[in-house]
């Protein structure tokens, strides 16, 4: 289906439209699984899809009002890693003898990928969005959604040269402050 047939789905669905809501899911379950594999690690205890489902879950309890397809997968990254941040906290609390780390991987970071805190992750991101919003925006573009730097250009309505240079800097930053306490 093309980008212009989910942006009607989406629009249709903004209006309410039940029916379009349940026509996008299947469209769009394929990316939304990959987008969640970007996020879950194999050893964690929720899987890609089952992410995915209370992702669908949150959608049917609130509808989200994305302008387009590209703004549509940003809105489903940013809601995962607030489900994966809820799903870690509510763990941490419930259990005894320590919080219990949720590992995920968060691949383009550093020339390895590697496994972090899903907590690291969402605290991190939420520091550099006081920084800088748009250099937390654009990595959850690259790293969560999986966007080249050409697509983050034109969702964020900036130049490739503005989104390579804060690319940079926020990827410094974040790596700086994700680095194990020596």
């Amino acid at each position: 289906m093309s980008s212009a047939e989910i942006t009607a789905l989406l629009d249709r669905m903004h209006g309410g439209d039940a029916a379009a809501r349940d026509s996008l899911l299947p469209l769009v379950y394929a990316e939304l699984e990959a987008i969640a594999r970007a996020y879950v690690n194999p050893a964690a205890s929720l899987e890609p899809r089952g992410l995915v489902h209370e992702l669908y879950l949150k959608l049917v309890i609130s509808p989200v009002e994305a302008r387009d397809r590209k703004h549509f997968y940003a809105i489903a990254a940013l809601a995962m890693r607030q489900i994966l941040a809820d799903r870690a906290r509510r763990r941490k609390a419930a259990k005894r003898g320590g919080p219990e780390r949720v590992q995920v991987t968060l691949s383009g970071l550093a020339d390895d990928d590697r496994n972090v805190d899903v907590l690291a992750i969402d605290d991190a991101l939420a520091k550099l969005e006081l920084l800088s919003p748009r250099q937390a925006r654009i990595v959850e573009l690259r790293c969560l959604v999986g966007m080249s730097v050409a697509e983050v250009a034109d969702a964020l309505d900036v130049s490739e040269r503005t989104v390579a240079a804060e690319w940079r800097l926020a990827r410094a930053w974040l790596t700086r402050e994700l680095a194990p306490a020596a």
